[in-house]
């Protein structure tokens, strides 16, 4: 079994190649279970969930498990960790193990930047990253990789690590700035991508104009939500699985319990968008909503390209 180092996981998910074999995958045939969730909380009080995220095709296996500790924020700490376990799914041979905490970040950016190439408008020229975490440093290039943007703002509650990265943004080549005011910068934004482990809104409808893409990540549980329920009913909402992000997250399971919107309220899941079954964004004015929960057959397609990629070099 071949055990694959960071960096070679960092040099092979390249975002371009990466968001095309998001869309491959999500044409082809394969099986996946329902994730299992189990919530715990440490000796401190803190509460911390772990996740297994199995799929499987005629060919390949994964396996992926899961952990999210929200207080590892203040332990200068990453607050996911993840391990992912490749196997042969004819004979259930092991075939590679990686750390997916940069599996999981990247497949989760090129998700979204594969959603929004149906849902944000071809003009679109300024992009807000709302969040700090290992997802939102991918996002960026992710949504770069899909629409040609002139302006990326950041915001994070840490000013300190949001001068770090926009600071690393610029010594790419990207033109970026640091934001404070978070609603004026929502106002003026074409793609606003959260990417954050708020309880509670940090985006509100007010502030989103027409014609603007909503890319919605951070909330995992059905407590949590990064933006309100004006956001919500103003929208045309799109999921990655109507199964997990209508039930497992709050943006979708609290308006629905409150009887705001109700499930047939979701225009399409990715795979219906990709086929073709749904067009997508229908007009310039029109708000669009993606809601990702996240899905095991993302982190099979990241690594097999990661795998191959391998085998190859």
């Amino acid at each position: 079994m071949l055990i694959i180092p960071d960096e070679k996981i960092i040099e092979l998910l390249d975002y371009k190649k990466l968001i095309e074999a998001l869309r491959e995958i999500f044409q082809s045939d394969y099986t996946m279970p329902l994730r299992h969730h189990h919530f715990y909380t440490t000796a401190e009080g803190d509460e911390n969930t772990l996740i297994l995220m199995p799929v499987w095709n005629s060919e390949y296996m994964g396996m992926k498990q899961v952990t999210v500790a929200p207080a590892n924020a203040n332990r200068n700490m990453p607050s996911i960790f993840a391990q992912y376990i490749l196997s042969n799914s004819k004979t259930g041979e092991p075939l590679a193990m990686m750390n997916a905490t940069e599996l999981t970040a990247r497949r989760t950016a090129c998700t979204s930047a594969l959603a929004a190439s149906y849902l944000c408008r071809d003009d679109a020229e300024n992009l807000l990253i709302v969040g700090g975490g290992k997802v939102a440093q991918h996002l960026v290039h992710a949504h770069m990789a899909v629409r040609n943007f002139k302006k990326v703002r950041v915001w994070m509650r840490n000013p300190t690590k949001m001068k770090e990265f926009v600071a690393s943004l610029k010594n790419q080549g990207i033109l970026a700035e640091c934001v404070t005011n978070l609603e004026e910068s929502a106002r003026q934004a074409d793609l606003i991508a959260c990417a954050t482990l708020s309880k509670t809104p940090v985006i509100k409808g007010d502030w989103v104009k027409p014609g603007t893409h909503l890319d919605l990540i951070g909330s995992h549980k059905p407590t949590t939500r990064e933006t309100d329920d004006e956001a919500i009913l103003k929208s045309s909402i799109f999921v990655d699985s109507r199964a997990g992000a209508l039930h497992e997250t709050g943006e979708l399971a609290l308006p629905i319990a409150e009887g705001i919107i109700t499930e047939n309220d979701v225009k399409a899941d990715i795979v219906e968008l990709i086929k073709g079954i749904h067009p997508g964004r229908t007009s310039s004015e029109e708000i669009t909503l993606f809601k990702s929960a996240g899905l095991a057959v993302e982190d099979l397609a990241a690594a097999l390209l990661v795998y191959k990629r391998y085998n190859i070099n």
